[in-house]
């Protein structure tokens, strides 16, 4: 295959590898130790290591190499892997063959050597970017079609080839009243649009960071379309062949890229999406069946999706075949109805036995018995590809019993070693794990029990235990429309833990990872952290009124719970509201099943609920706010800012009404959570909201409508309490409500369930999925916004910069941040970057580490925004790099924006002597090195400051005669282009003259031994700086070395009015900021532009 060119050293070469054919430009040469016909030494040694080699370090067996005549350096232009020795000796033949037809002869042409080369170079790169697009045209369903629209894409808009396209639609883009048709590209950075009508051409670009909301609208004019909104403007497109797959596909490259680059640490991200350039309309497709079936099954999130069959699955309640669609992934068989929700069946794979074929007759075509450990079995029929299936699952099935043998299982203690009674005690309260679940000792305890809350636990149990004969026990029963109305009613206590457990499924997480908990336990036990400071603070304050946290043993089994979560997963760690989910499921679940549910709950059925910043809840809430507008259409007109009633509902989702509800009811809400998942707390708060509909719409303000809501949730009772304990928050609303609320009867739970099911059962997984794709867009550019809100809030003290002007600036800044990112930049400094982020700086707020730009993309931003015009790119970039050096105080090769901009506001905004004194400073050490070429050589102790920007560094360190060499140059390149440029190189010209002198003047003073004299003299022009002159190398000076210092040459400049007016006159800080965002992508596409000209043209012009 063809390779980017990569310099290798012939000489060290040759002893490893056989040159096989050679002409003046090329060699194709063998790996010694393979293909020999006999077992020479070298060879077996060389092949050795080749094959001890990790698969990432191995060398492949043929490559064809690039040298210059004369020359020891050579490139590697071509190689042949090693796993198919055969076929790839032919691809390095066909590859020499290439060159030496189509190259060699033209290279004779060529006088210069290194011409040829480069020209060679830039056919490679040419031949692997044509490489790229076959391989992802082939990935398409029509390569040809695919590859002539890539190549359309490539010219119409001139992105990097690294864009990948991902797919394209026909459609109009409407501008007022006037569509304009063309086609649509949606790429993994970008949408783009392109139209060529009546000799007009339309053409844009949107960045995916860009949009900030995505909606189906339909007005006069247009049946339905997409509407498209940025922070500059929306644009509409619609006539698509099929608009809900186009809504879909840009929904999803939205989101992705989004989760990409606004919160890449804080997102669960599947590893696909996380690599852009493996992204497909394919992908996207089995992506979003992927995410449907977790969140539909609840699956873990690592879950791979297989296979996706339709059958029929035998069901003995209904006795019939339900059909339906059979999901398979690496630990699941999955089936679920044609109507969503009316027949779930879940079985792991680690419950099955046995998968057999079995003999189809018309009745029964393509059958599959799935037996399982409990000595039932499951017919599927009807089943397409059954025999590739049966393979498939069987081969999964022998590799987790395999993996997953049975080892001993130990409960485990500690033996503290200590004398004290007391601390041997509390040791042992921290961790024994506890084997039963915490109301189990402290049921007789609970207020409220009575004789006929008994003979109801009674009643449900044996309706539940007539269940479980019909339909099964355990994970793998069937989940039907019957279950519902049993959960609905209330599971009994005796069954609670069991049942969400099998709900959930978190009982195969734990029989999967036997030991897992108490080895987690043993591990986080006796460590400090952030996290463990935060649970002991809230463990008193979890369920304080239920006797099983007021005593010892609860609270030091929420302490086991909590802190090993929190070790098992630091990207989450701890978060309020856990504390009061954990306290819950430690009442029903025995200590090790509780772990699993908070497992499940945090990371499976509420995800990115737990992040650092919630995003999953906020998005959760977006959501409801549109789901009252379409299905209570009423409160939503009268109530038209949602965002109060989002606010009081956060709590609702967060705590899964727990900490609004009576305990006995919250429990309920719980049960149906476990059965349902997030889709119940959606029902139910539409539900309460439409129940309180009246009351809320004649609210005035958002007090009384908190109040309305929380006098309702409070007085939601149950069968096991009358006269309900309020849960603690809920106790301290209602305290203070005011009396002017109209009263809201007490209502029952179960009633309230039952008619969310009946009124909002509709909603399905699929619905919310889609939404929440959606909305995620609004929430994380919401944060995007707060983000720079506060970020512009922390700078705008300390620079001059009217804020409209530094707002544009922080867009530009991150901007350049993201162009970084689009094309696969992977410089230290970016992971130097990623590393700040992973291991918390915490020298720097969030806000200075959310963007930093390193070296190269400082550089993209100085040419944009510095307000002189450079002699020279060379020059230019040598400041560039001296003022990155100044900025980067803290060494780590990142530049912040609150640096970035102080930098910009001395240039823009500050007085003439403060700009000399930033231009002096970029010729003396730090920024001033002995060799440009390195960077790392820049840093010096010598120069302090309190000062973000080092603008007012102490400047009385003299110049060097290089250095001052330095500055005159830089002042000479700054006045090209300008009107007065004439008067301005005359005035430097005496300027230049007059610090001569007054430099040799101070050398004579200095040879003829009155160093003394010389030395007070520097201190007194220094001292308004407050430093002392001899610290620097300056007063050091050998005797064949004359010094000035920054208070000489501001003298000298302030001699010259030309300078002074130069230095003086405002520059129109809008209008470079408007240039500079015309010019930010073309400026980082243009040396692409250039590289494929080359490409297609060569260099053969400069010949001719």
């Amino acid at each position: 295959m063809w390779l980017n060119p990569e310099e290798v050293l012939l000489k060290n070469a040759l002893k490893l590898w056989v040159t096989v054919r050679s002409n003046d430009f090329f060699l194709l040469q063998r790996r010694r130790g393979h293909g020999e016909p006999t077992g020479r030494i070298t060879g077996l040694l060389v092949g050795a290591l080749d094959t001890v080699l990790d698969s990432n370090a191995r060398v492949t067996p043929f490559r064809i190499l690039l040298q210059v005549p004369g020359s020891q350096i050579s490139w590697v232009i071509a190689s042949g892997e090693l796993d198919h020795y055969v076929s790839d000796t032919l691809e390095v033949n066909k590859h020499w063959d290439w060159l030496v037809h189509n190259l060699l002869r033209s290279l004779s042409v060529f006088e210069n050597k290194e011409d040829a080369v480069s020209f060679v170079k830039g056919k490679v790169k040419g031949l692997i970017a044509e490489e790229v697009r076959g391989r992802q045209a082939a990935q398409e369903e029509e390569p040809e079609k695919f590859r002539e629209v890539l190549l359309k894409f490539e010219l119409h808009f001139g992105l990097p080839s690294s864009e990948k396209l991902v797919t394209y639609y026909s459609c109009c883009c409407w501008k007022g009243r006037v569509p304009r048709q063309g086609f649509l590209y949606l790429s993994i950075n970008h949408m783009a649009f392109y139209s060529f009508l009546l000799g007009k051409e339309v053409k844009f670009v949107i960045p995916w960071a860009e949009v900030t909301r995505l909606e189906r609208v339909s007005t006069g004019l247009m049946t339905e379309a997409i509407r498209v909104n940025t922070r500059q403007r929306q644009r509409e497109f619609s006539m698509f062949l099929n608009l809900d797959e186009a809504f879909g596909v840009i929904g999803q490259l939205a989101d992705i890229a989004l989760r990409r680059l606004l919160d890449s640490e804080g997102l669960e991200l599947d590893r696909v999406l996380q690599q852009p350039t493996r992204i497909t309309k394919r992908i996207l497709e089995e992506q979003a069946l992927r995410e449907y079936v977790l969140a539909l099954f609840r699956l873990p999130r690592g879950e791979r999706l297989h296979e996706v069959a339709s059958c029929s699955v035998w069901t003995p309640h209904g006795r019939c075949h339900t059909a339906g669609t059979l999901y398979t992934t690496d630990s699941y068989l999955c089936f679920s109805s044609r109507e969503e929700g009316n027949c779930i069946l879940l079985i792991p794979l680690s419950e099955v036995l046995s998968i057999e074929k079995v003999e189809s007759t018309s009745l029964l075509p393509n059958p599959i018995i799935v037996s399982v450990r409990t000595k039932k079995a499951f017919q599927l029929i009807e089943l397409p590809d059954r025999d590739e299936l049966v393979e498939n699952l069987n081969s999964r099935l022998r590799s987790l019993q395999w993996k997953h043998a049975p080892t001993p299982y130990y409960t485990f203690y500690y033996d503290t070693g200590h004398s004290d009674e007391e601390e041997i005690e509390e040791q042992v309260l921290r961790n024994t794990v506890n084997s039963e679940a915490l109301m189990t000792a402290f049921h007789q305890n609970q207020p409220g029990t009575n004789d006929n809350n008994v003979s109801g636990e009674q009643v449900k149990e044996r309706l539940w235990e007539d269940h479980f004969l019909e339909f099964g026990r355990g994970v793998h029963m069937f989940r039907t429309d019957k279950i519902q109305r049993l959960v609905a009613m209330g599971i009994p206590e005796s069954l609670r833990g069991e049942l969400w457990m099998t709900l959930s499924d978190a009982s195969s997480e734990l029989e999967s990872h036997q030991g897992y908990y108490t080895s987690m336990v043993q591990k986080s036990m006796g460590l400090s952290s952030l996290a463990t400071e935060e649970i002991e603070r809230d463990l008193h304050r979890s369920l304080p009124d239920h006797p099983a946290f007021q005593n010892p043993t609860g609270i030091a089994a929420l302490r086991r719970v909590l802190t090993a979560y929190a070790h098992r997963n630091p990207k989450i760690g701890y978060c309020q509201s856990m504390n009061i989910l954990a306290s819950v499921l430690l009442l029903y679940a025995k200590e090790e099943e509780a772990f699993w549910l908070l497992v499940a709950v945090c990371e499976r059925m509420l995800p990115d609920y737990f992040n650092r910043r919630v995003i999953g809840a906020q998005v959760d809430q977006s959501v409801f706010e549109e789901l009252i507008r379409e299905r209570l259409p009423e409160l939503a007109e009268h109530v038209p800012d949602l965002s109060t009633l989002s606010s009081v509902s956060l709590s609702w989702f967060l705590t899964l009404f727990l900490s609004v509800l009576p305990f006995h009811s919250a429990v309920c809400v719980v049960d149906c959570f476990f059965f349902h998942g997030i889709k119940a707390i959606f029902q139910l708060g539409l539900a309460a909201l439409e129940a309180n509909s009246a009351q809320l719409s004649a609210s005035t303000d958002d007090g009384q409508a908190l109040m309305i809501l929380t006098s309702f949730l409070d007085q939601v009772g149950s069968e096991e309490s009358s006269c309900p304990p309020s849960s603690p928050l809920a106790a301290e609303e209602t305290s203070s409500s005011d009396a002017d609320i109209p009263a809201v009867g007490p209502t029952n739970i179960t009633d309230l369930i039952s008619e969310s099911y009946e009124k909002f059962g509709d909603l399905t997984v699929r619905q919310i999925e889609r939404l929440r794709c959606r909305h995620r867009i609004q929430v994380l550019q919401a944060h995007e916004d707060t983000t720079k809100e506060n970020a512009l809030r922390i700078v705008t003290p300390d620079v001059s910069i009217p804020p409209e002007n530094l707002a544009d600036v922080y867009d530009l800044f991150k901007t350049e941040h993201f162009i970084s990112l689009y094309w696969g930049d992977s410089s230290s400094a970016a992971a130097a970057e990623a590393a700040a982020w992973r291991y918390a700086d915490s020298g720097r707020s969030y806000m200075e580490r959310q963007y930093r730009l390193d070296r190269p993309q400082f550089k993209s931003l100085y040419g944009l925004l510095a307000p002189w015009p450079g002699g020279s790119n060379q020059h230019s970039d040598t400041l560039s790099n001296r003022t990155f050096t100044l900025l980067d105080q803290d060494c780590d090769n990142l530049v912040t924006f609150k640096e970035f901009a102080g930098w910009l506001d001395t240039l823009y905004c500050e007085e003439l002597n403060e700009k000399i004194r930033l231009l002096y400073r970029l010729h003396i050490p730090p920024a001033l090195t002995e060799s440009e070429d390195d960077p790392s050589l820049m840093k010096s102790p010598l120069l302090s400051t309190n000062r973000p920007l080092y603008v007012n560094l102490p400047s009385g360190r003299s110049k060097h005669t290089r250095e001052f060499i330095q500055f005159c140059k830089t002042l000479y390149s700054m006045f090209h282009g300008d009107p007065e440029e004439n008067d301005l190189f005359q005035a430097i010209a005496t300027v230049t003259s007059l610090v001569l002198q007054i430099g040799e003047a101070g050398h004579r003073g200095h040879s003829s031994g009155s160093e003394v004299t010389s030395q007070e003299e520097g201190r007194g022009a220094t001292e308004d700086a407050g430093v002392d002159a001899s610290r620097g190398n300056g007063s050091l000076a050998a005797e064949n070395e004359w010094t000035v210092s920054y208070a000489q040459i501001l003298a000298s400049l302030l001699t010259e009015q030309a300078l002074v007016n130069f230095f003086e006159k405002p520059v129109d800080l809008s209008a470079k900021i408007s240039e500079a965002k015309e010019k930010q992508y073309h400026q980082r596409l243009k040396s692409q532009q250039q590289a494929m000209l080359w490409l297609t043209h060569g260099i053969s012009q400069q010949h001719y």
